[in-house]
């Protein structure tokens, strides 16, 4: 099986979709003749041509209303931010029409949102952003966040397969940074399914995105401490799967809910309300967190680290529940 990289697995995905489905199309900032902000769709328009990877007027709103028009007319566009942070200019044809398109016609919008996210290469406030709980509370709206190069091909091709409105989270980070073994042939990944990216015994660590890796060094670290630490990749968050992290929990009966982004309303807090509600006699501590502080995202590579949760903070945590 060939090793690819994070990038590399979604370009992949995306151009055996379009070869599979005549519907499937691409628009967005500069993803056709350039090849995309970080060259995700380089090639595509000489091969699909620019009516199939359109280069939008730099207007998100255009785009997602475009898109969300499309979907209406029978095809499957993907749309592609430069970076997360943008999709705030659509939200209202975004939260207001595709979402809810369905709910008050019947009419299925599929159209997938892919969306760059996350800090870790000084971008600041306004590239940097995981905005992902600004969006778990809409319904329809689904929500993917891969940590794999594997679950990134397939839970893409599930995206644009989805007949709802999909929010492909994409952590820049792990763009080149990553690399594992994904299959040539087409495949889907099925949402709302988590993944054991390490199993254990003692401690659960449920997270997404880039944090499923500074989990598992964490995990690494408490192994010479004779800690045994499962982490559980949820892959997407709508829809999430309580099952699995439920099962964890009686297992292990300490937790940590680790993310990057922000704290206060962070999706993580629906999580512990959860394990709360249906494992409390489980717990042997009570759940903490990890996440951002509620504060933008800073420029400087010092106080960037300093926000974004790292190895250490997630091995101070766990031994702290340890400690409990």
């Amino acid at each position: 099986m060939p090793e690819k990289t994070y990038l590399q697995a979604i370009s992949d995905g995306l151009r055996q979709e379009m070869r599979h489905d005549q519907r499937v199309f691409v628009i967005g900032e500069d993803v056709g003749v350039y090849g995309g902000a970080f060259k995700v769709t380089l090639g595509f328009q000489e091969e699909f041509g620019p009516w199939r990877v359109i280069d939008a007027p730099l207007s998100e709103t255009a785009i997602v209303a475009g898109a969300t028009g499309a979907a209406l007319m029978g095809l499957r566009p993907v749309a592609e931010m430069q970076f997360a942070d943008f999709v705030s200019c659509a939200w209202d044809h975004l939260v207001t029409v595709a979402a809810k398109q369905r709910y008050r016609a019947g009419t299925p919008i599929p159209i997938v949102l892919r969306l760059p996210s996350g800090g870790g290469f000084s971008g600041g406030p306004f590239h940097s952003q995981n905005p992902e709980s600004s969006f778990a509370h809409i319904p329809g709206l689904k929500i993917v966040c891969p940590a794999t190069p594997e679950d990134a091909k397939g839970l893409l091709i599930s995206a644009i397969e989805d007949p709802n409105p999909v929010l492909f989270f994409e952590h820049k980070h792990l763009y080149r940074r990553i690399k594992g073994e994904v299959p040539d042939e087409r495949y889907t990944t099925p949402f709302g399914e988590a993944r054991i990216h390490r199993a254990g015994e003692d401690v659960t660590v449920i997270t997404w995105g880039a944090m499923v890796h500074i989990a598992g060094e964490a995990a690494a670290q408490l192994e010479a401490d004779d800690v045994s630490v499962e982490v559980l990749d949820l892959r997407t968050l709508i829809p999430w799967d309580r099952d699995a992290v439920l099962a964890s929990v009686r297992k292990c009966s300490k937790v940590l809910v680790l993310h990057e982004d922000t704290r206060t309303g962070g999706f993580g807090g629906e999580i512990a309300a959860t394990i709360a509600e249906e494992a409390f006699e489980h717990l042997d501590a009570p759940v903490r967190r990890v996440a951002a502080p509620d504060c933008p995202v800073p420029f400087s590579p010092p106080l960037e680290k300093a926000f974004i949760p790292q190895v250490d903070d997630v091995v101070k945590a766990l031994r702290a529940l340890m400690a409990y």
